[in-house]
């Protein structure tokens, strides 16, 4: 195709299953779990034989027989709606269902609270019948449908567990696998809802209420007796073994020492044709056309890098030991990274640095939608004021964006968590990232991490006709082009001071309103009004009274973010007259500004978790997948750490203030010297 394209290989500490067992024992013996079964219609699905069995990767082996506790999603709500009913899971298997956070929490957090085990199934209710048809007759997932992933406790740190920080070389100083945090002590398997179903229609206890309450056909109960026991044993291979990631360069014209970094993984469970092959085969076109560019004499201002990782769903460990091992040439060359993943039918999703909302914006006005014919910014406008009447369902968007779509603005970017490959770049390094694709119409859900994922799959339900697909290669293409042609990188700095102000003010209220929901629990339990309104049929105490949250002194972050908001405005101005300035001056103020993201690190980390360093975005701890940001000051007040949420009130605001210094000391230059 035109391009330097090399193998990087890196050894990895990756399990794969020896042996799994799943049955229940009481009231009756039945043999559960095993591969999924074939589905008629769909070729791929017609012999698993050379398919790993259904597991998540990174759980801790063991061989354990005990009751079962259903927990709803494993949450740490879960865990106190069962305290208030008295229930324990000390000693117990837990039965969780996906949703409601990251996978890897459930059994993280059953581990926690003292269970042997962890089971996770896809209740119908999230991803199966009560949406959709199943499979084949439809793209939600079927009864016997399992989904696979990772557990690796990657909110700590992802990649390699016993390479942290560093790359997984050859020779790597390594941890044993005993001191890999990110590992986990407990066995887990995830299994089918028709399996689910055999082992929930048993259980006793309090009848399950409200949201807690899945599709399956009866009454759920939360279970804890002996009346269902059930045994798990899992055996696995923990070797060493080889990932490979596929880098392809083209080296820039006139300013060689950017670059621009483009990725996607190619590594899938089972036959992977969504998850991650929609993404990457769009990378793959952009990079056979940009190679046919190239073939006509055209060349890139600045180094284009094409980066197909591996290693991607058991913890992001090709991109992470890719960035570990060259992080002192990235922070010193990269000036942005672009991450695709799973692409479907539907509506723009793009998440990411603030600094290039607008970026994202002007590429998204190009590109037109294979559906209605107008642009896919347009759509995504269409499709959020649509949202919020009233009368659509689902969830109203946040009040920002719809006040963007009512208005015609550019429309929000969303912020970067975790379950994808530009973590390392952006929490670890301090990258200005991106992360884009469609959806929203498709029915990957039901297929999501099985054996279904399928080339049939996709064209029949994800993506007819693989339409989304171009327009997604037509939109990465556009972004990567610009930023590698740019006279300067692509960032408008006002976006994020917005961004961040709106952050500030969340934070706050966050305080506010947790003060006084502690002091209306105060009231509630010394007024006993838990006692009287408990149900004889599902008797439940007051919930734990922890104290009245303190105030909270957040003066330095208001200042740093007012301080944001004149830097960014000045310098937004300054850079559109930056085309009248000598080219020596934007050559220093495109040098003062490439790594300005960086300044949003902090050496120490977040607390626990030193490896995540950026105090902007990062993925939350109780959320896995699902951002928080100013985590160190929000993540601060939720789990009730108030001396952290004060600590790091004034380690943002440094690094807020790092970051308008920056900004000041471009405008300066661009004083000094204008006409």
């Amino acid at each position: 195709m035109g391009w330097d394209a090399h193998i990087e290989t890196f050894s990895v500490l990756y399990p794969t299953p020896i042996s799994t067992v799943l049955e229940l024992v009481a009231p009756s013996r039945i043999a559960l779990g095993g591969q999924e079964p074939a589905v008629p219609g769909d070729p791929s699905t017609a012999d698993l034989s050379g398919a790993l069995p259904p597991y998540v990767a990174y759980q801790g082996d063991g061989d354990v027989t005990a009751a079962v506790v259903y927990v709803d999603y494993g949450m740490p709500e879960d865990y106190d709606a069962l305290a208030a009913r008295g229930i324990d899971v000390r000693g117990k298997i837990v039965l969780a269902r996906y949703g409601g956070g990251w996978r890897g929490l459930k059994p993280k957090l059953a581990q926690e609270h003292g269970a042997v085990g962890c089971l996770i199934y896809s209740d119908p209710a999230d991803d199966g019948y009560a949406d959709r048809d199943p499979y084949p007759r439809g793209g939600g997932r079927p009864a016997a449908g399992v989904q696979r992933g990772s557990v690796q406790d990657m909110i700590t740190y992802p990649g390699d567990p016993l390479t942290p920080g560093v790359g997984a070389t050859a020779d790597a100083k390594r941890l044993t696998r005993a001191q890999a945090t990110t590992i986990l002590k407990i066995p887990a398997l995830p299994i089918s809802y028709a399996d689910a179903q055999k082992i929930m229609a048993g259980l006793e206890g309090p009848v399950v209420h409200g949201r807690a309450r899945g599709a399956l056909p009866f009454a759920y109960h939360w279970g804890g007796t002996d009346a269902v026991r059930v045994h798990l044993a899992v055996k696995s291979d923990w070797s060493m073994k080889p990932i490979y990631d596929v880098i392809a360069t083209m080296r820039g014209k006139t300013l060689p020492d950017e670059w621009i970094v483009r990725g996607n993984h190619h590594d899938g469970w089972v036959f992977g044709a969504a998850d991650p092959l929609t993404g990457q085969v769009a990378l793959m076109s952009e990079a056979k056309a940009l190679g046919e560019l190239a073939r006509t004499g055209w060349r890139p201002d600045r180094t284009i890098i094409y980066a197909s990782w591996d290693g991607e769903e058991p913890g992001l460990l090709g991109s992470t030991e890719w960035v570990e091992t060259h992080a002192d040439e990235l922070a010193r060359h990269a000036v942005l990274y672009v991450n695709t993943d799973e692409n479907g039918r539907g509506f723009l999703g793009a998440e990411g640095s603030h600094d290039l909302q607008h970026f994202v914006n002007a590429a998204a006005r190009d590109v037109t939608d294979p559906q209605t014919g107008m642009s896919v910014l347009d759509r995504l406008r269409a499709e959020t004021r649509a949202g919020a009447y009233v009368g659509a369902g689902g969830r109203a968007p946040e009040v920002a964006v719809l006040e963007a779509a009512r208005a015609g603005d550019d429309m929000p970017v969303g912020a970067l968590g975790s379950g994808s490959d530009y973590s390392a770049f952006l929490q670890h390094l301090g990258i200005a990232s991106l992360n884009l694709g469609f959806g929203g119409e498709g029915a990957g859900a039901g297929s999501y991490h099985s054996a279904y994922d399928t080339f049939t799959h996709v064209t029949r339900f994800d993506d007819p006709g693989l339409v989304y697909g171009a327009a997604l290669s037509k939109l990465v293409g556009r972004i990567v082009l610009r930023a590698a042609d740019g006279e300067r990188v692509p960032a408008r700095y006002g976006d994020f001071a917005v961004t961040v102000s709106r952050y500030v003010a969340e934070v706050k209220k966050l305080a506010v309103d947790q003060r006084d929901k502690d002091r209306q629990l105060g009231d509630l339990r010394r007024d006993g009004v838990f006692k009287l309104a408990s149900l004889a049929e599902d008797p439940t105490v007051a919930p734990e009274d922890k104290g009245v949250t303190p105030l909270l002194d957040t003066l330095a972050l208001e200042d740093a973010a007012d301080r944001l908001t004149r830097s960014a405005r000045a310098a937004d101005a300054a850079l559109e007259r930056a085309a009248t300035l000598p080219p020596a001056t934007r050559a220093a103020v495109e040098a003062d500004l490439r790594s300005i993201d960086q300044l949003l690190l902090d050496p120490a980390g977040l607390p626990g978790r030193p490896w995540y360093r950026n105090l902007i975005y990062a993925p939350g701890t109780l959320t896995g997948y699902g951002a928080k940001t100013l985590p160190g000051i929000r993540e601060g007040i939720e789990q009730r750490r108030f001396a952290d949420a004060a600590t790091y009130v004034a380690r943002t605001a440094a690094v807020l203030n790092a970051y308008a210094a920056r900004l000041d000391a471009a405008v300066a230059l661009t004083k000094a010297t204008a006409p």
